[in-house]
């Protein structure tokens, strides 16, 4: 088991602590994914000197691998999960799901994507095909024990309130419109467009091409596995720049090493691929062109006006009339039979403002609404300053191996 680590909660918060009569809050880690949704979620709380925010990593799910290393890298201060669920804490924040309900406090729990719009894989087996629930919605997720586990469920959308009441209905008096914060951080980074190319190394007549696949092999890269070498291959590179996101859970199943050599003479010829944990609003910002498929990335950068191309996109799998459909109806495919620069090169821009308006139903006030809800939880009085939407850092890129 991890070392204990005694700390300013708990009965024994008294023995070390300076500063006295603060509200505890617990952040649940349970994936990287989940970790980029908070991470712009606990600086709404975290300067609020009556408040100490505690990190803990949750074994809940199978794609945890690199929380640990991500959350040493905070310089916060994190303690075991076992310990976590043994010690009461004023207020728990979650953007993923699985042992929640063992927690000793009220619970929000957040969305770590786009509103819910992709079927979950059925599983292999040799009984009848039975019906499959939406991905990130679960009733099991939501309520066990004949008990509710979230204190406030935050959804994105509108729409989303009658999908959960669907799901679970039980969970509605708790379930609130709280729009997307990720999408009004990248909304609002849009003046700082020009910095963000220079950091990812687009010279003024380049054209960016920004790559994105989600994971799993319905995925970008799950079905076009030389896309990256091919592009890299195909654009001249003085006059494009390619640069690459994918989802934290293919760096957490695969290995960053793995993936590193894997791409490597990607890199080699130019490619930048960004880290799992930040870079991605970014490099939408930055980006002329998108090549990507049905997750969430994808759907934000064609919402925001990206020219996209769908090099995947598995329609059996999408939900009849979600956002994510709608960007599988209105932007073209990529076909990699035919060459690949001329494609590119006559993508225009789809339906984004029908598309941002499926995304969120607050836009600009996510944070001002999840601040609100986190005091009200908490038993505190909001701080007299207002919720500032603070643009995101520039991107860091890797560079490639020698």
């Amino acid at each position: 088991m991890d070392e204990w680590r005694l700390g300013p909660y708990g009965l024994d918060a008294a023995k070390g602590t300076t500063l006295t009569g603060r509200r505890t809050v617990l952040v649940v880690v349970h994936h990287l994914a989940a970790a980029t949704r908070l991470a712009d979620v606990v600086p709404l709380l975290e300067s609020d000197r009556r408040v100490q925010v505690v990190y803990t990593e949750s074994p809940a799910s199978v794609l945890r691998v690199g929380v640990g290393d991500y959350l040493r890298g905070l310089d916060g201060l994190v303690i075991p999960y076992p310990q976590a669920i043994r010690t009461s804490f004023d207020l728990a924040l979650a953007a993923g799901d699985g042992m929640l309900q063992e927690l000793h406090a009220p619970i929000l729990t957040l969305p770590h994507g786009v509103p819910p719009a992709v079927l979950s894989h059925r599983w292999a087996g040799q009984g009848p095909a039975g019906r499959r629930p939406l991905a990130g919605l679960r009733a099991d997720a939501i309520a066990a024990g004949g008990r509710v586990i979230p204190s406030a469920l935050a959804v994105a959308h509108e729409s989303q309130v009658l999908q959960v009441g669907e799901v679970c209905p039980e969970a509605l008096p708790v379930t609130f419109v709280a729009g997307d914060l990720a999408l009004d951080r990248t909304a609002a980074s849009v003046g700082r467009r020009a910095a963000y190319r220079r950091a990812l190394g687009v010279e003024p007549d380049q054209t960016l091409v920004f790559v994105s696949s989600t994971w799993g092999p319905r995925s970008l890269l799950g079905r076009h596995d030389d896309i990256l070498i091919r592009l890299a291959r195909t654009l001249p590179p003085d006059r494009y720049r390619i640069v690459v996101a994918l989802h934290p859970n293919i760096w957490s199943w695969h290995g960053r090493r793995q993936i590193r050599a894997w791409f490597n003479d990607c890199c080699r010829l130019g490619v930048r691929i960004l880290p799992p944990e930040h870079g991605w609003q970014a490099a939408l910002v930055a980006a002329d062109r998108l090549v990507g498929d049905h997750g969430s990335v994808t759907c934000y950068g064609a919402a925001l006006g990206v020219p996209t191309l769908l090099a995947a996109f598995p329609d059996e799998d999408v939900l009849p009339g979600s956002a994510v459909a709608l960007m599988g109806r209105s932007a073209p495919r990529l076909d990699p039979t035919r060459p690949l620069e001329p494609q590119i090169a006559a993508c225009s821009g789809g339906r984004p403002a029908a598309l941002f308006s499926r995304l969120t139903s607050r836009p600009s006030r996510s944070g001002a609404i999840l601040r609100q809800k986190m005091y009200e939880l908490l038993r505190l009085s909001e701080p007299p300053s207002a919720v500032h939407v603070d643009p995101v850092a520039p991107p860091c890129p890797m560079e490639a191996d020698k």
